[in-house]
């Protein structure tokens, strides 16, 4: 339920909590008031944490003032308990090889980049890996995902420029099957999550994986740019609608302050964020750490 405080537009600049929040820090903050309720819940959103997770947050806060608790230890159990226990980084394997993992989210947000990284984190773990260009219809996407194959060692299967996508995925997990792979990681082409076309393309990719091997894709990943703030709850909202995700990407974590986003979208759409793009090295992709994040989001500037 949205709260009287939420309707207050947020109109200053983002700056970290434990600066935005000093008031927090101090003995007669017990006494919050309506005011500074409001402060805290404006600040929270700003860092795009949403109406609703906001407001629990800032429930949290007062009712840890009231027994004499600190305002940000409050906030950040209360974004503890929001995150949960998820499955974390660790993706699924296939009960028969190959795993096949799909990428998929809008133009820009750095899927192939991604698939990169993780063939690349496969290999470290002794996991040989198939990257599967399913993006035929940007120019230069299937030489992009070639050089990250030869940067990460992976295999590689492509198709005709502005071929059948689901063709290209069917080949991959083929030629994943013949040479023994033991993952396919199929990049998909950006897309709009208004372009209802293209997202009943990806329910195609979907259902000729799942008719070429018995339960794939076995992790179907939506990849956000951290940056993309409030945006990212409607990208995750109509990608959920064309198929079923597993988890979230949240690329470029290293390029915002602003994170708050992770905590909406498992607060909003109960999808947790699996992996984090810290960097453009292929070892640049790291399990997400709910700890570390909390501790991120609440340090000192």
């Amino acid at each position: 339920m949205r709260s009287l405080r939420s309707e207050k537009k947020a109109r200053r600049g983002p700056p970290r909590l434990r600066r935005a929040l000093a008031r927090a820090l101090s003995p007669v903050f017990r006494r919050i008031g309506e005011a500074d309720l409001e402060e805290v819940e404006e600040r929270l959103i700003l860092a795009d944490f949403g109406v609703d997770a906001a407001a629990r947050c800032v429930a949290a806060a007062e009712a840890g003032a009231r027994k004499g608790d600190g305002v940000l230890e409050s906030i950040g159990r209360e974004i503890r308990a929001v995150l949960g226990e998820g499955p974390g980084g660790a993706l699924q394997v296939a009960a028969e090889p190959p795993s096949v993992y799909v990428l998929l989210g809008v133009n820009g947000a750095g899927k192939t980049t991604t698939a990169g990284k993780l063939a690349g984190r496969l290999a470290e773990a002794g996991r040989s890996a198939l990257l599967a260009a399913a993006d035929t219809y940007r120019a230069g996407a299937v030489e992009q995902l070639e050089r990250w194959a030869q940067r990460s060692g992976a295999g590689f299967v492509c198709g005709q420029p502005g071929g059948d996508p689901a063709s290209v995925a069917f080949d991959a997990v083929a030629a994943a099957k013949a040479r023994g792979t033991d993952a396919v990681l199929v990049d998909t082409a950006g897309r709009l999550h208004t372009q209802g076309g293209l997202m009943a393309e990806l329910a195609k990719i979907a259902r000729v994986l799942g008719a070429q091997h018995p339960g794939a894709p076995h992790e179907t990943l939506l990849v956000l740019d951290a940056a993309s703030g409030q945006n990212s709850l409607a990208q995750a909202r109509a990608f959920a609608k064309a198929v079923p995700l597993s988890g979230v990407v949240m690329a470029k974590m290293d390029s915002t302050a602003r994170g708050g986003i992770v905590v909406a979208l498992k607060q909003e759409l109960g999808l947790d964020v699996r992996l984090a793009g810290v960097g453009e090295a292929v070892g640049d992709l790291e399990d997400f750490d709910p700890d570390a994040f909390v501790q991120g989001v609440l340090a000192a500037p």
